[in-house]
């Protein structure tokens, strides 16, 4: 089969992002909304109705633990978008039901996590989360010939059989298209990275950044790495950057170590520029940080709050309604996979009374023939790889808000 060739080599774990959040079932008719009770989602997932031959989509993700900005995101935003479809006719004339369940960024929860939903007739899977859990999931899936689209798995590995695709862009893809906008943007000739070395996410974006700045001309000058055991304190890795001459710092890490990097720059008079991936999404909403720290800090990301199409708007002002903050990425790309997955059912033409897996073979070439264009990108599409073609999106914080650049 398709991706299948290289799983075994690829499926080592991730421990990325994080969901949460609950709700209550609704009567046959009405959309549901999340209830902002992350405690009871814990316990038992959240689950919307949609009545008798609903479709059912499950969710997977953690919603308790140190990520779990993530997964709050995306069960809301996947909550948002399924509320609107259900408003709107469902897929195919028929509603649809949801239910999340937690597994904490663990791989072994998030397989708990597939069985629970198997168990109550989940047809198509939204998730997971994180790139670890979703590389554990995936081959549940691809075993059972489940449908599966995550939001934010970024490994390759993570949609390794041809049951699964992605929202967002695989971890390759965003070191090289990094490296890439920083050589055609003159943002800095000499680069110094500091990665996890212990993490899939980080280190699998490094090797693609430092492949692609060989091939673009960007000479690296110190590649400094840290583990899970090792991530509070920086400052060596911070002062090797800067007596290499570093006039640019790569930051393919999440916003937790990232905001201590920039608080042992600035102590030591360090000025950089820094440039960070998705992961670095977070980073403005953390607490107790000073956002003066970030100020000229670019990052890719799919997704801006601050854009000023009506899309996003209307999702921006739904989700600050609903939930009392402003969207991040990962409620976007929640909020555009549950809109990809109606989008291919209705191609598909599938109905709620075939099992998943006929339903997943309809879907599978369906997703090779749809165009979306939604929160997180325009005209995307698919192909056999599962893996979305869009374009990479850069934004800079200035004055503490995301800046399109």
């Amino acid at each position: 089969m398709k991706k299948k060739c290289f799983s075994v080599l690829l499926a080592m774990v991730l421990a990325v992002t994080a969901l949460a959040g609950c709700g209550g079932s609704k009567d046959s008719g009405e959309t549901s909304k999340a209830v902002e009770n992350t405690s009871e989602a814990a316990e038992g997932g959240e689950e919307t109705t949609g009545g008798e031959g609903a479709f059912k989509i499950g969710g997977i993700g953690p919603v308790t633990g140190d990520t779990a900005i993530y997964g709050l995101a995306v069960q809301n935003g996947m909550t948002i978008a399924i509320d609107e479809i259900n408003a709107a006719g469902g897929i195919n004339g028929y509603q649809i039901e949801m239910k999340f369940e937690d597994d904490q960024s663990d791989p072994e929860l998030s397989i708990n996590a597939y069985n629970t939903l198997k168990d109550w007739g989940m047809q198509m899977l939204l998730g997971t989360v994180t790139s670890g859990a979703c590389e554990a999931v995936v081959a549940e899936t691809y075993e059972d010939n489940m449908y599966q689209i995550t939001p934010s798995g970024t490994s390759v590995a993570a949609i390794q059989y041809e049951n699964a695709f992605r929202m967002c862009f695989s971890d390759p893809a965003q070191g090289a298209e990094s490296a890439k906008y920083i050589k055609n943007n003159n943002l800095g000739t000499k680069v110094a990275v500091i990665y996890d070395s212990s993490d899939t996410y980080s280190s699998g974006i490094y090797q693609a950044f430092a492949q692609e700045a060989q091939t673009q001309g960007l000479e690296i000058v110190a590649a400094e790495s840290f583990t899970a055991d090792t991530n509070t304190d920086f400052s060596v890795q911070v002062q090797k950057a800067k007596d290499a001459g570093a006039d640019l710092v790569f930051l393919p890490i999440y916003y937790q170590e990232a905001s201590l990097i920039l608080a042992k720059a600035n102590e030591i008079g360090y000025a950089p520029q820094f440039f960070g991936c998705d992961g670095m999404d977070g980073l403005l909403t953390l607490e107790n940080f000073d956002v003066s720290l970030a100020e000229g800090l670019m990052l890719m990301t799919p997704f801006s709050a601050d854009a000023e199409d009506e899309l996003t708007q209307n999702f921006v002002a739904k989700y600050q309604e609903d939930y009392g903050e402003i969207p991040n990425q990962f409620a976007a790309d929640a909020y555009d996979a549950a809109y990809v997955i109606k989008a291919a059912a209705e191609q598909a033409k599938i109905t709620p009374d075939m099992d998943a897996s006929a339903i997943c073979d309809a879907l599978k070439t369906a997703m090779t023939e749809i165009s979306y264009t939604g929160l997180t990108g325009h005209d995307i599409t698919w192909g056999e790889d599962g893996e979305p073609t869009k374009e990479p999106i850069v934004v800079k914080i200035t004055d503490g808000a995301y800046e399109f650049m």
